[in-house]
């Protein structure tokens, strides 16, 4: 090497911060689902947030972040990440969703209102487990911890 400082370095970087195996959850987006679907059929896992939700925020840091929720989301099932007041139209199953304001600089998504409990009920955040064919099979509203979700995965491979 020509800089032996440089090299130097890049030694000390690479002790003091070596690569970690770290891993990310895959995102897929809502338009190549079914493609997706065709080459591997799996559950389908669908995280609805806000930018303002702190528990949205503490999921996304945690929960999202653990290096095993990451490895079983991303070797079993589709992971589709929506902000619940994401502006931009969303093609999914043949249909076209809107955003739909509801007020002064706020609204909902009309794909989160198809994701919402029976009941009407959109408390952030929203966890769907949808099936090949698109069904909700689990919906769950509020934070969940990485046992929590790792037990149900866990569980629903079982089926």
């Amino acid at each position: 090497m020509k800089n032996p400082k440089l090299y130097l370095i890049f030694l000390i970087v690479g002790i003091l911060f070596p690569l970690t195996g770290f891993s990310q959850i895959v995102s897929q987006s809502f338009e190549q689902l079914d493609v997706l679907q065709k080459t591997q059929s799996r559950f389908v896992v669908v995280f609805i947030h806000t930018d303002w939700c702190k528990y949205c925020q503490a999921m996304k840091n945690t929960t999202f972040e653990d290096k095993e929720i990451a490895a079983l989301l991303n070797q079993n099932f589709w992971f589709l990440d929506l902000n619940a007041e994401e502006k931009s139209d969303i093609t999914f199953n043949g249909q076209t969703y809107k955003f739909r304001p509801t007020g002064n600089n706020t609204g909902i998504h009309e794909l989160v209102e198809k994701f919402t409990m029976p009941d009407g009920n959109s408390s952030y955040p929203i966890l769907c487990i949808l099936n090949t064919n698109y069904e909700i099979i689990f919906q769950h509203n509020q934070f969940l911890s990485v046992n929590d979700l790792r037990l149900f995965l866990n569980d629903l491979l079982k089926i």
